[in-house]
């Protein structure tokens, strides 16, 4: 082992690894051939789609509140690598408005590209700061910077040959990450974020877009699970920006 690789490194590689070498062997995962048939398909003022076009704008607002809230932590109590993972997020998550909102007006297989990118951007950021916090900040910079290019990766390997399996595990294996990430402590002064209500409101919004059309018939076509799946997983921002508000008042009562 380098000596100049530690221990969270060594282990965060390990899993890479391990995730890469499934998803080269194991038997493909095709995306299901509805994917695109969303239950609400109503227009408003000109608008395709537009409930689940028009549900990601909020996503900008939990970035834009992200980084303002961000923007007002002293420079001293928060370490640069967790602001640029956090700014990362909350960018990220901005950039996931225009990208899906793009895919929803018209969904297809080029848009969806496009959204896959936002959301690993925003995706990155989340990951990299749970590391960050909790286990070693060199290493959620590291992650980081991998989650952009696998994620980019495997959305490329989708586009050219139908493989969803990468994308799958990728995603799944974020969450799994962040799950044993609660169980941790957080590093002297770091943001204390509660990473299990993070995964909480993730599972949510994967059900909800699961249930989507099930959904939409039991509101009495009121919203779409898909919609609702939007608004949800544009929450999952709040925990990282209390604490990252915490953070600050501590700061102010020093």
């Amino acid at each position: 082992m380098p000596s100049h690789l530690s221990r969270t490194e060594v282990l965060l590689s390990l899993a890479l690894l391990a995730l890469a070498v499934v998803a080269v062997l194991a038997p493909p995962l095709a995306q299901p051939a509805h994917y695109h048939h969303f239950a609400d398909q109503r227009d408003w003022l000109g608008i395709p789609c537009a409930y689940d076009v028009l549900s990601n704008l909020a996503f900008a607002l939990f970035g834009g509140l992200g980084l303002w809230v961000l923007a007002r932590v002293p420079a001293l109590v928060l370490a640069p690598p967790q602001r640029a993972l956090a700014a990362l997020f909350f960018g990220g998550l901005v950039l996931t408005t225009l990208c899906s909102a793009w895919y929803h007006v018209q969904p297809d297989d080029a848009g969806l590209v496009v959204d896959r990118l936002g959301m690993t951007v925003a995706f990155a950021g989340l990951l990299g700061l749970g590391v960050a916090s909790q286990l070693r900040e060199r290493a959620g910079i590291w992650l980081a910077l991998a989650v952009l290019l696998l994620g980019t990766l495997s959305v490329a390997i989708w586009a050219y040959n139908g493989n969803l399996l990468p994308w799958a595990l990728l995603q799944g294996g974020g969450m799994v990450l962040l799950l044993g990430l609660a169980l941790a402590p957080a590093l002297p002064g770091a943001l204390a974020v509660r990473w299990g209500v993070v995964v909480g409101l993730y599972v949510l919004a994967k059900g909800l877009e699961l249930a989507d059309h099930a959904v939409f018939d039991l509101s009495g076509q009121l919203v779409a699970g898909h919609s609702l799946k939007h608004l949800v997983a544009a929450c999952a921002a709040w925990p990282v920006i209390g604490a990252l508000q915490a953070l600050g008042q501590n700061a102010d009562q020093r």
